[in-house]
C-alpha cells in the first residue's frame, strides 16, 4: 500500500512539475508607472504579474504606490489591483482593473485625513508589442470619496 501511495505521490509532483514549468512561461511581469511635474507633483509605481491565456486573456494582480503634492496637500496613495487584458489582434487592448486604494492626505498646517475606497477601471489602449499606452475610465468613481480629481486617467503599460 505504501508502495502505491509513494508511486501516486510522485507521478503527481512529476505532473506538478512540468505544469509549473507551462505555468512560468505564460507569466509576465511588468506594471505601470506616472510621473507628473508642474503645478502639481506626481509620481507613482504600480508593479505587476499577469497570466496569459491562449485566447489573447489575461489575469493578473499588482500593487500600487502614488505621491502627490498640490498647493498645501501631499498624498500617499496605496493600492491593491486585480487585473483583466484581452488583446486583439489588430494592436488594441481592453481592459479591466479592479483597484481597492488606501489614501492618506495631509496639510502643511498638520492636518490629515485618510481614507480607502474601490474602482473598477475600464479601458482601451493601443498595443505595440509588451508596451501599451491608453484610456480608462473608473465606472465607481464618487467625487466625495476619491482623491482623484476625475474618473478619467491615462494608462501606460508595459511587460517583460
Amino acid at each position: 500500500m505504501k508502495k502505491i501511495i509513494l508511486l501516486c505521490f510522485l507521478s503527481f509532483s512529476a505532473s506538478m512539475f512540468s505544469q509549473k514549468k507551462d505555468f512560468w512561461d505564460n507569466v509576465q511581469f511588468g506594471g505601470g508607472f506616472t510621473l507628473g511635474f508642474g503645478s502639481q507633483t506626481t509620481i507613482g509605481i504600480s508593479p505587476s504579474a499577469i497570466y496569459n491565456f491562449d485566447n489573447g486573456f489575461a489575469l493578473g494582480a499588482g500593487l500600487g504606490y502614488l505621491y502627490s503634492e498640490i498647493n498645501d496637500f501631499t498624498t500617499n496613495v496605496y493600492s491593491t489591483s486585480i487585473i483583466g487584458l484581452y488583446q486583439t489582434n489588430f494592436g488594441v487592448q481592453f481592459s479591466t482593473d479592479f483597484d481597492y486604494y488606501f489614501a492618506n492626505q495631509s496639510d502643511f498646517n498638520g492636518g490629515t485625513f485618510s481614507s480607502n475606497f474601490p474602482a473598477l477601471h475600464l479601458g482601451i489602449a493601443y498595443n505595440q508589442g509588451r508596451f501599451s499606452v491608453g484610456v480608462r475610465y473608473d465606472v465607481l468613481y464618487d467625487a466625495n470619496k476619491s482623491v482623484f480629481a476625475s474618473p478619467i486617467s491615462p494608462v501606460v503599460r508595459f511587460y517583460f
